[in-house]
């Protein structure tokens, strides 16, 4: 089945629901929050019958992507970002740059191949941060376990010129349960019920940790053996290779070894051969480079101007950076698509709004939020402190897209209870399409924190998982195939509501109890 056919397939049921929906009142008892639903048909109508949310995907993918922090790619994707968003008349598009996140890296060549007893050429992927080979490297391959002192002790004098085999072949097992999923009904309500924890660990006395100092020392126990490459086996199987850093972002740390993570059948497949007394010859080359400074430091910027309410805000975001492997589709261009189609359909279809709407496309999320964080510091609140700056008190919320490419389901409320009702209501539009369920529980691990962490209203939507941490979430296979087109129709068309309606309520979504501050304020500072 054609792409056009599934979307003219779509379209056709989804918008009869919407021009159905305009004449039917929310079916909320006792619900007094009131949802625009002439608005929301016009959303529903240019978002399903005009989207360009796939369009905006391949760009990021198949034309720039990888997108990994301070690399080129992302930079590239950047600055087309931004003309995109000015072709569709927003106002102050911009990337805005943030420090601190140390050096770029860039791979620009892998090659690695059994040369002996047999030639074959071998699926994997260099680590990022991790340094090149000079030109083609060849030597055996030796399985060498160093996870003790007493292990490098063992190898000392031993590894020099060789391919270092670190961890033991890891078994493949059939899969006999899909690897992509819906949520069921079943598992939406056990989404929605409140986690219950009675505060017990599982007793005992606590496990004993690993020596902190040893990664260290195993680095320079491989560097001054003059290892030419570390070889490990990935997560995943059947092609897939799930791979992320090695080295260190700071140029003033210790040196590290090229290391490479390989498909594990074929990681196996040397350890079995070594098992047998059979010397294997690999042949690589790997070429790394590390750009310098923060050149590719940045979030995309753009705002909808509002009306009446100008001077508060509601924002909409996800993260715009990558890892290296695929080209970052599912986590996370499938997000940073669905919030510039968002965008474009607000401003296509000339909708009011009375508070002003940003979008953030964060970049070094995948190394500590580091874009978000930068930005809500600046314009809102120190995380550490709470000492907050007059716009905190004029945010009405965030809104996060960041659990791949599924179809969403309904929003983690964070804790905030008093939102519940207001999203419940401004979800009955769109129960049609799936969106059912609010889970009180939080959600951790992307950009929302970085606004709840200084007690602002910051939300992550609940989406199908597909086959995300199944296949795609941080692997080579993250590309734009594995996004489903009605999916992400949907969900821009989703987002823009909830914007929509976030921007026009006549009070700003209600929000928890501050947090408390993880260290006590500078001395005379006060909250603004």
């Amino acid at each position: 089945m054609t792409h056009t056919t599934l979307t003219r397939r779509f379209v056709g049921v989804v918008a009869a629901a919407a021009a159905a929906v305009v004449v039917a009142a929310p079916r909320i008892v006792g619900q007094t929050e009131p949802v625009d639903l002439q608005a929301v048909y016009k959303i529903k109508d240019e978002g399903l019958q005009r989207s360009k949310v796939m369009e905006i995907a391949s760009y990021l993918t198949d034309v720039y992507g990888p997108r990994l922090t301070g690399s080129p790619e992302i930079r590239r994707a950047g600055e087309w970002a931004v003309k995109e968003l000015q072709s569709y008349g927003l106002a102050n598009v911009r990337l805005e740059p943030w420090t601190g996140f140390g050096r770029g890296w860039i791979n620009e060549r892998f090659s690695a191949v059994m040369t002996a007893p047999a030639t074959a050429t071998l699926i994997g992927y260099p680590k990022a941060w991790t340094p090149g080979t000079e030109g083609v490297v060849k030597g055996e391959a030796v399985e060498a376990r160093l996870d003790s002192p007493a292990d490098l002790e063992t190898w000392r004098g031993k590894l020099k010129g060789k391919f270092v085999l670190t961890a033991p072949a890891r078994p493949i097992t059939p899969h006999f349960t899909p690897q992509s999923n819906r949520y069921t009904d079943a598992e939406l309500e056990a989404l929605a019920r409140q986690p219950v924890s009675a505060g017990r660990g599982r007793g005992g006395a606590p496990a004993a940790g690993a020596n902190p100092d040893f990664a260290r020392d195993r680095t320079a126990f491989l560097v001054a053996e003059g290892v030419l490459a570390t070889l490990e086996p990935g997560r995943g199987d059947g092609g897939t290779v799930f791979v992320q850093s090695g080295g260190s972002r700071n140029e003033a740390d210790p040196p590290t070894v090229p290391q490479v993570v390989l498909a594990p059948e074929h990681y196996n497949r040397i350890v079995r051969v070594l098992a047998k007394k059979i010397p294997v010859a690999l042949e690589m080359e790997i070429r790394n480079s590390f750009p310098q400074g923060d050149a590719g430091a940045f979030n995309v910027i753009g705002e909808i101007r509002g009306t009446d309410k100008a001077d508060e805000l509601v924002m909409l975001g996800a993260h715009f950076d990558s890892w290296h492997t695929g080209t970052g589709a599912t986590d996370n261009a499938a997000g940073s698509a669905v919030m510039m189609e968002a965008m474009r359909i607000l401003k296509a279809t000339g909708l009011p709004l009375r508070r002003t709407v940003r979008m953030g496309l964060w970049g070094g999320e995948e190394q500590g939020y580091f874009g978000s964080r930068a930005h809500v510091a600046e314009q809102f609140g120190d995380r550490q402190t709470l000492v907050t700056k007059p716009a905190h008190a004029k945010f009405s919320a965030y809104f996060n897209v960041d659990n791949g490419g599924g179809s969403i389901r309904g929003v983690y409320l964070q804790g905030n209870e008093a939102a519940a009702p207001i999203f419940r209501a401004w979800m009955e539009p769109f129960s049609n399409v799936g969106m059912t369920t609010l889970a009180i529980r939080n959600t951790g691990g992307t950009d929302h924190l970085s606004f709840d962490q200084v007690g602002l209203p910051g939300f992550q939507f609940i989406q199908d998982e597909l086959e995300y941490n199944a296949r795609t979430h941080h692997s080579n296979m993250d590309v734009y195939d594995r996004l489903q087109a009605e999916d992400m129709m949907k969900n821009a068309v989703i987002v823009a509501s909830f914007v929509y309606h976030a921007a026009n309520r006549d009070q700003l979504l209600p929000r928890k109890p501050m947090p408390k501050p993880a260290t006590p304020p500078p001395t005379g500072s006060t909250r603004q």
